[in-house]
């Protein structure tokens, strides 16, 4: 049976493709949020901006449309802002 006909092989393929377009997306957000602590560096700001958080968090609960949950949202923008400052400060 080819993966043409095996819808659980089908939606495996199509699972894979996203998880790794997650994975570089979440690159691209790292390289881009480094370019951004450089500059905040050279003009003496704080890296951490917690207005701009609470904003990150609106727009993405406003663009939500689900199935995720809101507290899903939660926890998954919690954990990618610790991964960045993870990934970055080492």
């Amino acid at each position: 049976m080819s993966e043409r006909d095996d819808p659980l092989a089908e939606l495996r393929a199509r699972i894979g493709a996203n998880d790794q377009a997650i994975v570089d997306a979440v690159n691209e957000r790292l390289r881009l949020v480094a370019e951004l602590w450089r500059i905040k560096e050279t003009h003496g700001s704080a890296r951490f901006d917690p207005d701009r958080e609470r904003r990150l968090r609106e727009e993405l609960g406003a663009a939500n449309r689900g199935p995720l949950s809101d507290q899903g949202l939660d926890a998954l923008v919690s954990e990618l802002l610790a991964l960045t400052k993870r990934e970055l400060d080492r």
